[in-house]
């Protein structure tokens, strides 16, 4: 069976240094894996045109652009979003700090004497 299914596009999961990694080192590994897809004479006549445009070829051309489209999702999914009650928390967090407990301040206070010549 040719191509990426959604059982199959995945043996590992992937965070996205691993990702970038693999868009650099592409272009100098041997590829030997295959992906195909069935696409409307519309559609094909497009692709070449925009790869004409960037002085790709067809294959190079999708290829770059679905690489592109799909590092750009899976950081989206990555990214940490708040919602507004937690942004409001986060920011009153940050603005009013609580004061420092025990521990800390007998942690600060080891630190400067050991920093300290």
């Amino acid at each position: 069976m040719y191509g990426i299914s959604p059982y199959n596009c995945f043996t590992g999961e992937k965070t996205m240094a691993s990702l970038q990694t693999d868009e650099t080192s592409d272009s100098h590994s041997a590829k030997a894996a295959r992906f195909e897809a069935r696409i409307t004479a519309e559609q094909k006549t497009l692709f070449l045109r925009a790869a004409a445009l960037t002085g790709r070829s067809l294959t190079d051309f999708v290829v770059a652009s679905a690489q592109e489209t799909a590092v750009r999702t899976v950081r989206e999914h990555e990214a940490m979003t708040l919602s507004a009650r937690d942004r409001e928390a986060f920011v009153s967090a940050l603005l009013n700090p609580p004061m420092p407990g025990k521990r800390l301040r007998k942690a600060a206070r080891r630190y400067k004497e050991h920093a300290e010549p």
